[in-house]
Parts: structure tokens; sequence; C-alpha cells
């Protein structure tokens, strides 16, 4: 086992230690404890048996047996590095994973003059990955350990959105020859996917779908209005919500409600012509990682909502939508003071949340009745 250790072991426990209950507007509800002494968990996939995959930075994918309060180590996964910001980092299962049993990782890779994102497809075969091949190595390498991205979604077309970060330098997020500071849409081979914006375009990697992203470390498809949502931190301040649309230019660094760490402007601009305006931003900057649409049943009222966990402000934001329109933001759980790693709605219709570190939880938000 690559980074998960014995602690775990005394740790794995099905609503256990601490019931709080929080409220959200006239929402109130119940944290549950799920899990404990998880090691820098990643992301998340609930599988279609009522079983969870958790990703670990240090290296580990665990496949988690919720009723039965055990777990393995899944053997198998790709070579990944822990660097930086890097590691093991997203976890999805293809839309017909009951059929074709395909889990999908994006992982820090080491290559000769650096380190890039990439991505891998494996068959989920009880507690092991067989066939596990590498479809995409992105061109975005960089011994910077910073800027990864990186998170994966599947539209209903069956094509897969994959985010990569600028890796530390802010002028990839532009130039079109790098895949650093995209987002990409591949087949579920790892491949450009037809229509793709920028296929024919001489100069241009025909993997890109939008650009002028910072470092996306949140997207999430809604089935129900057919949006790609990303969000992504900003520098000091100016973290954005964004709606992602085809050949779209997102603005880093040429727009930005963000200043540099140390105070000094990165740009006078806000807006620009060509460039998308966020949705919502935050500023501060909350370092969003982690976000979901809420789409069940526990909570009517968040229904189509956006859900961001936070890492720097140890919160849940749930970000009011109006169709494409954001109207306001309600926050929850600062009083645990954890920082919020991922976020995902539960085929219960629960919410799920793992906070990060090397003795993180897994949460279950439900209703207070």
């Amino acid at each position: 086992m690559k980074g998960f250790v014995s602690r775990a072991l005394r740790g794995l426990m099905l609503i256990a230690l601490l019931t709080t209950q929080s409220a959200a507007g006239a929402d109130k509800f119940k944290v549950e404890t799920v899990l404990q002494y998880l090691d820098q968990p990643w992301s998340m996939a609930f599988l279609p048996d009522g079983g969870l995959l958790v990703t670990q930075k240090t290296g580990d994918l665990l496949h988690i047996n919720l009723k039965q309060q055990s777990f393995t180590v899944v053997k198998g996964t790709p070579e990944s590095v822990v660097h930086g910001q890097g590691g093991l980092l997203d976890v999805i299962l293809h839309p017909d994973f009951d059929t074709n049993h395909w889990v999908y990782l994006t992982f820090t890779q080491k290559k000769p003059d650096g380190y890039t994102t990439a991505l891998a497809r494996g068959q989920l075969q009880g507690d092991k990955l067989t066939g596990t091949k590498v479809l995409l190595s992105a061109r975005a390498v960089s011994s910077e350990g910073r800027h990864f991205g990186s998170r994966l979604a599947f539209d209903d077309q069956g094509l897969l959105y994959m985010t990569i970060g600028d890796r530390g330098d802010r002028r990839n997020a532009q130039n079109l020859q790098s895949h650093a500071g995209k987002v990409l849409r591949l087949t579920e081979d790892g491949a450009a996917a037809p229509g793709n914006p920028f296929l024919n375009r001489a100069g241009a990697l025909p993997e890109i779908f939008s650009y002028g992203h910072r470092n996306p470390q949140g997207l999430t498809y809604d089935s129900v209005s057919q949006r790609l949502w990303l969000h992504e931190h900003g520098p000091k301040g100016g973290d954005e919500v964004n709606l992602i649309q085809a050949g779209k230019n997102y603005g880093w660094p040429l727009v930005t409600y963000g200043k540099e760490y140390w105070g000094g402007t990165i740009s006078e601009q806000t807006e620009a012509p060509g460039v998308e305006k966020p949705v919502w931003y935050w500023d501060p900057s909350i370092a969003p990682s982690g976000m979901a649409v809420y789409r069940g049943d526990m909570f009517p009222r968040w229904r189509g909502d956006l859900l961001v966990g936070a890492l720097k402000f140890q919160l849940l934001a749930r970000v009011e939508m109006n169709e494409a329109r954001a109207q306001k933001e309600e926050r929850s759980l600062q009083e645990r003071k954890s920082r919020i790693r991922d976020v995902r709605v539960g085929p219960d219709g629960a919410v799920y949340v793992l906070t990060d570190g090397s003795n993180a939880e897994l949460l279950r938000l439900s209703p207070a009745d």
C-alpha cells in the first residue's frame, strides 16, 4: 500500500463519533462522520452496489463497503508520484460502468523533464484494476509542483472533460499549444472528441475545449440543464465559478479579480471583449476544491444549486442558482475547522464531503429531521 497506513484500520466507522446540527438558511441538517483517519483523500465516486471509491493523494485507491464497514486497497492503479500539489487525484466511473466496469483516474506522472497531469483507465474487478492504461499524458510538463488541476466529468453524450491547471506558469493558459490552463474534451478512449472547437486549427491542440483557466479543482456536468460547471482557484482573491462552453476564453491571466499574493496587480481588467465573465467569484479567496450540482430529494430547496468545498476558509458553500445565474451564497461547516477537498451528492440524496489532510474524514449531510 502506497500511503494508506494502519491508523485507517481504526478509523473505518459507519455514522460514528459525532453528529451535529448545522443550518444553511432555512435548512437544518445533521453532520455524520462516516469514515476517519483517511490519508490525504482527494476524490470519491459512488459505485452502483452502494460502495465507494476514494483516491488518496499518496497513491492508494480505496474500495469501501459502507454497509459492511470494510475496505480494500485496489491494486493495479497507475504509477503516480507525490510532487507538491500532485499525486493520485480524481476518480470517476464510465457512464456504462455496469457493463464495462471502467474507472478513470487522473494523477501526477513523472516525465524525463518534469511532471505532468495524466489520465488512466482500468476495469474494476473486485479489488483490482485490470488492463490499466494511460490514455493521455498532458502536454503540460513542468518541474513545478503547482496547479495540476485535475477534475473529470462525463456529459450525456459519453464525452469526458478533464481540467488541467496552468502548472505555475500563467502564460500557459492562453497558449493553445499547451494543455496547461485548459479544459480538455475527450472520447472514452482519451482521444480528442469529434467536434472540438480547435480540432482543425493549425497551431492548436485538438483536445482543448476551453482555455484561460488558472487551476480548476471543481468540475461537474448537470444532466438536467446540460450545463458544464467549473470553479478554479484565483490568486489572492478572484476564485471563479464559470459556465464552460466550447472554444471560450475565460481570461486568465489577462482578466482577473485577483491580485498577486504579495499584493501587486496582475491585470487592471476584470472584464474584456471576447472573455467570458464568471457566474460567481470570491474575493477574498476561499480556495475552492470539489463541486457538485444538487439534484437529490433530501434537500428539495437546493435542487440546481452548486455545492463547493473550500480549503482556505474551511467551509461548504452553497451557491443558489436561478438557471445559469447565481443569486447568493450560504456557508456551513465552518465550526468544524476542516479544509474541504471534495463534495459529492450520493445516490441516497445526502451530501458527502471529504476533508483534507493526514487525519481526514468522510462526512454525510442529511436533513436534521
